[in-house]
């Protein structure tokens, strides 16, 4: 099985650095990872402008490629043709930081896996809820060890057609963790706040900020999974449609004026 790593971290990132250690017994591993840091860039396909691959190595000297474009392009361009080998398999991560709820709209992490399933392949994306506690303490081995084991599973069972897995796992040693669970999305909170400023020639620029984003941890939940120490394992599918809303608006008068 040939085995696609990537990540929206960038290429130097310890995560990917631990899932592509993590996936060499399970088959060929190819890396093809951005050049720099490209979190909470959301589902970008870059179609207006030439996109660059160049050779890299990840710090224990494993070959990789790094390209100026999005996580998703990673995928895009190693399905398409720049890895000569068909890819079997794709797998996104480790991300530093939980994607849960509504963040996975924003997670290039989550992203790079749904562009794999778009193109017809069993994808992952991985995520170590390192939290707000300040801690630089990051348990990548505790998700590297169960990444692995969670695509040895997929590669046993398989996944249904345009449904990825997103997996997010404590920041905890292995003996802490509790075990997994399936869940479903959970509900996020947001507090972004908009900030104002002024540049030195006195134009306006602004800034996205507030405080860090938490959740309700809900039984059943993502992020209730995670606050009772258990990886979340949450099917996500590619039709967003609200089928439980089409029979309601097609009972109201569709009368469009021309």
């Amino acid at each position: 099985m040939h085995i696609l790593v990537t990540n929206d971290d960038g290429v130097n990132a310890p995560g990917l650095l631990a899932l592509t250690q993590a996936m060499q017994p399970l088959g060929k591993v190819s890396v093809l990872a951005p050049d720099r840091n490209w979190s909470a860039s959301g589902h970008v396909k870059t179609l207006h402008r030439p996109l660059r691959v160049t050779e890299a190595r990840l710090a224990d000297g494993y070959p990789a490629l790094a390209t100026d474009g999005a996580p998703s392009d990673c995928v895009a361009l190693a399905v398409l043709g720049i890895l000569t080998e068909p890819v079997d398999l794709v797998v996104s991560g480790i991300n530093p930081g939980a994607n849960v709820g509504h963040d996975m709209t924003y997670s290039g992490t989550v992203t790079a896996a749904m562009e794999g399933a778009i193109c017809g392949l069993p994808s992952l994306a991985f995520s170590l809820d390192t939290g707000e506690t300040g801690s630089t303490l990051y348990f990548y081995d505790t998700a590297a060890a169960i990444a692995a084991q969670v695509v040895a599973m997929v590669q046993k069972n398989g996944l249904p057609q345009n449904v990825l897995l997103n997996v997010n796992v404590p920041n905890l040693p292995m003996s802490e963790i509790k075990g997994s669970l399936v869940t479903r999305l959970g509900l996020r909170i947001y507090r972004d706040v908009l900030v104002s400023r002024e540049d030195p020639r006195g134009k306006p620029y602004y800034w996205i900020g507030g405080d860090a984003p938490t959740g309700v941890p809900e039984e059943g939940t993502d992020i209730g999974a995670l606050a009772g120490n258990f990886v979340s394992i949450c099917p996500v599918q590619l039709d967003f449609t609200a089928h439980r809303s089409l029979e309601a608006l097609r009972a109201w008068d569709w009368h469009i004026a021309r």
